[in-house]
């Protein structure tokens, strides 16, 4: 039983995924692993679409057992709720984020783009797929570009 439990854990390991919060860093990375990068823009506390995608698509197995081989992710999250309060410096870097690739403030927004920041698909809002549809999206994104 240990055993059988020591090695699930370690598949989940191998599949977690981790999102950014530095969008310079992840365009570094991203560049560097020749990978694209998928940005979400969130309010992580107050948006219902915001927590249904991130707890239907991107905690899905699908979604992170693509993402953790080809994706570098980056949240720029817009939380409400003092308890989650960001520090000023990530407040700016979202605040900036936003201004170029968000300017309208949708939530969620979602992007799919290349490290030189060409962006190959957007989601506006909530997309109406699954785990599986969104990974074929952007899959397909990737093949076209």
């Amino acid at each position: 039983m240990k055993i059988f439990l020591s090695l699930l854990f370690s598949s989940f390991l191998l599949t977690a995924t981790v999102w950014k919060t530095n969008f310079i860093e992840a365009k570094t990375e991203a560049s560097k692993d020749h990978k694209l990068m998928l940005v979400n823009f969130s309010g992580s506390d107050w948006c219902l679409p915001c927590i249904r995608l991130k707890k239907t698509i991107f905690e899905s197995d699908d979604f992170n057992g693509y993402a953790s081989e080809n994706l570098v992710l980056v949240n720029a999250d817009f939380p409400r709720q003092n308890k989650h309060k960001l520090s000023p410096e990530q407040k700016k870097m979202n605040e900036d984020l936003a201004a170029i690739y968000n300017p309208e403030g949708k939530f969620p927004y979602t992007l799919l783009m290349t490290a030189e920041g060409k962006i190959l698909k957007q989601w506006d809002g909530l997309p109406d797929l699954s785990d599986k549809q969104f990974v074929d999206e952007i899959m397909q994104a990737n093949a076209n570009r």
